[in-house]
């Protein structure tokens, strides 16, 4: 029983303990208290409870209670059978198909009256969402939904907020909404408590390929378990929902919106003054719990990036959002003095915002849990008292933004079908429909603004109640200039600064700033087609579900003659084609570009009839052709994974599984045994710090086998790899690493710059590509870039190599975020092609797999996994081979004067 469940019990007299029937007194004898079945108190220390044992003991209470359901949601990328647990009263699960009904109208409110809408919020039940765990090192959510459902099913007789709690709302609760993650850190800590290594960090990521990133892929939906959860949220329309997390400001204990500045700025001002006012009720029923250290005090808990699983719902009239209760490590305790505070916060002066500190002492898991558990009872408490309002403000906020956009621009996205890579354009837009936003497209040819668009386009109509979502990720941001103090350096932001998706996957869309004509109106019809089944193909990406979910490119297809097939790196799917061709046993090619212009692959080997059905499954085109000129391809690609779990290598490793790539992955001893180039003709490094990589975790934090970097044995290793002929390809933060440990000559020109005279994290930005190296093949001359702690490079003397970006000479380069101090960047490079010995390292110094996100530049690092053996040799020696003659490979320019003449 929770502390909070404890004090109210108190407050409510003896007298509420008489109330409970003889049935319902026996109903509570008969529902399994978490101890009775775990062997412990839920947060006792030193005790975790994993995914696996929390899912028998929901099955336990489904079991003995009427108040409890167990939905089958998916499964996880891991292939876990994952499971939600759905609680209110029993009359209201009887009636659940109904409120399911209510909750759908009043999210999709077209055509629904006020008067109608206020009825159906009289009749319906909140529903609200609660889960923890998403970041599974952050161990208390998964322990404290256990808990909460004991105390919600046993007390519900005798505490009289519970049983208005289960009368008002239906709880939509996630055991863990990472079950994957749940039980690696189980199993790790298990593993290691009671030894050196009790508190030591995990050595891989907690959910599969990028770890910490599952709340930043909402809108992406590049993993199962978003998409599981996005799918979820379609099915039940939620009107709150709630994460919880563990990563509270030092020393305060837990901290609640309203959130810090700045905000995302589409989101319904409704839905932020709602969200704020459960974050002050929260804090409300803390203190009256006696639970001091609450804080609302802005500590960097920005609300700008819409990616948040837990806050992009908010522009889907979703009151959504997260708290940060305190962390320790896993289920050890931990005593605090006054001491340990941060000088500012020793003096225990309570706060605007922090009107309770928090004195020290003892903090255990056991406490996280139950600030945990009364934090959630405080939000389905307000969800109850304020059931009406809460259900009809969902529909007074999606009502008012069909209402906005039907009366103002943007009036719609037009997105035309040809474009530099169309699968792309069908990837953007599968997002939002999977997101519950509505895609239409021309049935016949149809006038826009003087510009006749064909059948076939399609359109984003913006008089929708999802609309304010699709406005958040179609437009260019513009992060506002926050300063820590008057003239010192940028705020920085909590996550990105920008995102803009039409310039991160390179697709031409057309804002309506105009009113659709009838004639334009007319000629619209929705996209046919039926949603994708991800329960049953939780793996298959969106790529290969194009037809299924009713958006399909251009259709592929091979025309011409001849016994080989070219296709144009500018297409994506070009790369899946060619692997999947290859597992088939053809053989690869690359015809090289000339004046400028991008080379070509070359598949042969296998028969015409399998590569028509692989072009025209994956909507690629491509030319049969001799083949002659085109230089021998082999794949022979390594990764190289630290034992310092790292998401951009996750990623990396997502990006090469989604193209169908074969890989080697490489840890500190794979690289240190040396001799790479037997097995080898690439190796990538994703981005990392040059300390990281070369020292990894230090002596005595982790158990020995997970100890150390690359070190100097790993240094002379690639060294040796690289001169013999090898590509290094070294991604973002690690450049740094390949230019300190390799001694290249080039220079990264804002390593020591000073944030108040530059800074650019976060942001997208243009610069000038040279489409005719292999790097860079299919990409367009300008190409939009996402930048995060990322190099910028000049050349220094000996060097010998191609500059394969750059950035413009004059102006700002900046497309979307935030940019201070473009001198910094113009005229530099962005990427290079440095010679070194015989082979190459490839330095790329922005993020051309971010999260998924920038498709207009994954085929940077799928052409970078490509140029090796004899493609890359027939570089080294050959001035001009790759490059146009005014970017012509020759000794590099002196110091500091930029690479693109």
């Amino acid at each position: 029983m929770s502390l909070s469940v404890l004090r109210r019990l108190a407050a409510a007299g003896a007298a509420v303990l008489l109330l409970p029937t003889s049935v319902a007194l026996a109903q509570r004898a008969a529902i399994p208290t978490p101890e009775s079945v775990f062997g412990f108190r839920v947060g006792a220390d030193f005790h975790l409870v994993d995914y696996d044992e929390s899912i028998a003991y929901f099955r336990k209470l489904a079991a003995a209670s009427d108040r409890i359901r167990l939905v089958d949601v998916g499964v996880t990328s891991n292939g876990h059978p994952w499971t939600l647990a759905v609680i209110s009263s029993p009359a209201n699960l009887a009636k659940l198909d109904r409120y399911r009904d209510i909750a759908q109208r009043l999210a999709h409110p077209e055509g629904l009256s006020a008067a109608d809408a206020h009825l159906l919020a009289r009749e319906g039940r909140v529903f609200v969402d609660i889960s923890g765990g998403l970041h599974a090192s952050e161990i208390a959510g998964s322990q404290h939904t256990i808990q909460l459902a004991y105390d919600l099913l046993s007390r519900a007789d005798t505490d009289p907020e519970i049983k208005s709690i289960l009368d008002n709302d239906v709880l939509l609760l996630w055991p863990s909404i990472n079950p994957d993650g749940q039980n690696i850190v189980v199993h790790w800590y298990r593993e290691n408590v009671g030894t050196p290594y009790e508190v030591s960090p995990l050595h891989e990521l907690y959910q599969k390929y990028i770890g910490h990133d599952n709340n930043r892929d909402a809108y992406m939906l590049n993993v199962p378990e978003s998409r599981v959860i996005a799918r979820t949220w379609r099915e039940w329309e939620p009107d709150i929902i709630y994460v919880q997390h563990q990563t509270a400001p030092f020393p305060t204990r837990i901290w609640l919106p309203p959130f810090a500045e700045p905000i995302a700025p589409e989101v319904p001002a409704l839905m932020s003054r709602e969200v704020n006012t459960i974050g002050m009720t929260i804090a409300q029923e803390l203190e009256s719990n006696g639970m001091p250290g609450a804080t609302h005090m802005g500590t960097g808990f920005d609300a700008w990036y819409p990616g948040y699983i837990d806050y992009m719902p908010m522009l889907m009239n979703i009151d959504a959002f997260w708290t940060e209760t305190a962390l320790y490590r896993y289920a050890t305790p931990h005593f605090y003095t006054v001491q340990d505070f941060p000088p500012a916060f020793r003096d225990l002066r309570p706060q605007s915002l922090y009107p309770s500190p928090w004195k020290g002492g003892w903090w255990r898991l056991r406490d996280a849990v139950d600030y945990m558990e009364t934090a959630s009872i405080a939000v389905l408490d307000y969800a109850a008292k304020y059931r009406e309002e809460v259900l009809y403000n969902r529909y007074k906020a999606g009502t008012e933004t069909i209402q906005r956009y039907r009366n103002n621009p943007p009036y719609a996205y037009l997105v035309p079908q040809a474009q530099h890579d169309p699968v792309a354009a069908a990837d953007l837009l599968k997002r939002f429909a999977f997101n519950g936003v509505r895609i239409e497209t021309l049935a016949r040819p149809a006038v826009y603004d003087g510009v006749r668009y064909p059948a076939g386009t399609w359109v984003i109509p913006m008089d929708q109640e999802f609309a304010q979502l699709v406005r958040q990720l179609m437009e260019p941001q513009v992060y506002p200039d926050l300063r820590e103090f008057p003239g010192g350096p940028p705020e920085q932001p909590y996550d990105a600064a920008g995102w803009t998706l039409p310039y991160q996957m390179d697709v031409r869309v057309v804002e309506a700033r105009a009113p659709l004509s009838d004639a334009f109106r007319s000629a619209l019809q929705p996209v046919a087609g039926k949603a994708v089944d991800w329960h049953s193909a939780p793996d298959a990406p969106f790529e290969t579900n194009a037809e299924a979910a009713g958006i399909a490119p251009p259709a592929g297809g091979i025309t011409g003659s001849g016994s080989a097939v070219t296709v144009d790196p500018a297409q994506t799917n070009a790369f899946r084609f060619m692997n999947r061709a290859l597992a088939d046993g053809a053989t690869l090619g690359f015809v090289p570009g000339t004046g400028g212009a991008s080379g070509q692959y070359v598949v042969s080997g296998t028969p015409p009839a399998t590569l028509d059905a692989l072009a025209a499954s994956l909507f690629v085109r491509g030319r049969r052709a001799s083949g002659a000129g085109a230089l021998p391809v082999r794949p022979r690609v390594a990764i190289y994974k630290p034992w310092n779990a790292s998401m951009d290598e996750g990623w990396t490793q997502w990006l090469l599984d989604q193209y169908d790539f074969k890989y080697t992955v490489l840890t500190n001893a794979d690289i240190q045994a040396g001799d790479l180039a037997a097995r080898f003709d690439v190796v990538l490094i994703a981005s990392d710090s040059p300390r990281g990589i070369m020292e990894g975790y230090a002596h005595g934090t982790v158990p020995p086998r997970y100890e150390g970097g690359l070190g100097a044995e790993g240094v002379r290793a690639l060294d040796d790899f690289v001169r013999g002929g090898g590509t290094l390809v070294c991604l973002n933060e690690s450049a740094q690493f390949a230019i300190d440990e390799l001694h290249l000559p080039v220079r990264n020109v804002v390593a020591k710059t000073p944030r108040r005279e530059f800074f650019a994290d976060g942001s997208i930005l243009r610069v000038t590509t040279d489409p005719q190296h292999p790097v860079m093949a299919g990409m367009p001359a300008q190409a939009d870039v996402f930048v995060m702690n990322s190099p910028v490079f000049t050349t220094l003397p000996g060097f010998r190599g191609a500059a394969l970006a750059t950035y413009q000479k004059e102006g700002s380069p900046l497309r979307s975020g935030y940019l201070l101090g473009e001198q910094h960047l113009q005229g530099y490079a962005a990427a290079l092609d440095v010679d070194h010995g015989g082979g190459h390292v490839v330095l790329i110094g922005f993020q051309p797999q971010w999260r998924g996100q920038p498709e207009g530049t994954f085929r940077v690092v799928l052409n970078a996994a490509l140029f090796g053996g004899a493609l890359s040799a027939k570089a080294q020696g050959t001035p001009g081979f790759w490059t146009a003659p005014d970017t012509a490979r020759a000794s590099a320019p002196p110091s500091g004067i930029d690479v693109t003449n």
